[in-house]
């Protein structure tokens, strides 16, 4: 089972660090932050470590997780806890607070993420 719950916000990383040279410099926020230091095997690892948590911890529970082992020289950490679960019929939706730790800069997210049945968690469109 595939978690779907960074990619929009991955996404948005992208194409914001593909920004052309004159609105590059309006991104300048974006620099040294976590994701700026994530390559494809550390943001598999966040997802794979998305999908433990979403599934098996309650609400405010948090699952620790590094990009160790991914190859990257930079160490990256952080937790996942999801929290305000709802569910409606088949559909569960819970919001997931993700926090990334590189070289001494924080980042959080605070995506809502929802799965029918035993489908796969999505990011809710907002």
């Amino acid at each position: 089972m595939t978690v779907r719950l960074l990619p929009h916000w991955l996404a948005g990383a992208a194409l914001l660090a593909g920004a052309t040279p004159g609105h590059a410099a309006n991104l300048n926020f974006l620099k040294d932050t976590p994701v700026s230091y994530m390559k494809e095997a550390d943001r598999k690892a966040l997802n794979d470590a998305a999908q433990v948590a979403l599934e098996k911890k309650q609400d405010g529970e948090s699952l620790k997780w590094s990009n160790a082992g991914t190859g990257n020289s930079v160490s990256i950490t952080g937790t996942i806890t999801p929290h305000d679960t709802s569910k409606q019929g088949d559909r569960t939706c819970r919001k997931a607070t993700l926090v990334a730790m590189a070289k001494g800069q924080t980042q959080s997210w605070t995506p809502t993420v929802c799965k029918n049945g035993s489908g796969p968690w999505k990011i809710l469109k907002q």
